[in-house]
């Protein structure tokens, strides 16, 4: 695999456990049929809520009177195979590491017969409603996240 933050490949595919299923709508691809290149950024959130909500730290974030919200600080993805309308996908999500307020997430996509169609890996920083800065994680958050690598 080409990807630059994978260093042995099945090593890191079997540290996923969590997963969310999307199938490819018709208006998610282009002229080809293909799945639109912009669309696997949208499947990376979806899976990354339902992750966050599966480790429960979803709760604190929506909370009106929360302090603390994530942010996406950087985000990418590398295409392995095509993506074709009506397709399943599993959408594999994992914290790969854990900052003083951020974490490194990877995710892998996976077709109907388990070959992989796209990975990629973000930061995601936990910042201060009101200064817009980074707010550092709770110790009890930290072991969710370390619990769920």
């Amino acid at each position: 695999m080409r990807a630059n933050y994978i260093e042995n490949e099945a090593k890191w595919e079997k540290g996923f456990s969590f997963y969310s299923e999307v199938s490819v709508r018709f208006s998610e691809t282009d002229m080809y049929g293909h799945l639109n290149n912009t669309v696997n950024f949208a499947y990376m959130e979806y899976a990354r809520i339902e992750y966050f909500k599966h480790i429960e730290l979803m709760n604190d974030w929506l909370n009106p009177k929360g302090e603390k919200i994530p942010v996406v600080a950087d985000l990418q993805c590398d295409y392995v195979k095509q993506v074709f309308f009506d397709e399943k996908l599993r959408i594999y999500v994992k914290a790969n590491s854990v900052g003083s307020s951020s974490v490194d997430i990877h995710y892998l996509a996976k077709n109907e017969t388990g070959e992989i169609v796209f990975t990629g890996r973000g930061t995601i920083v936990q910042i201060d409603k009101k200064t817009g800065k980074g707010s550092k994680w709770s110790e009890s958050e930290k072991e969710i996240f370390k619990k769920s690598m």
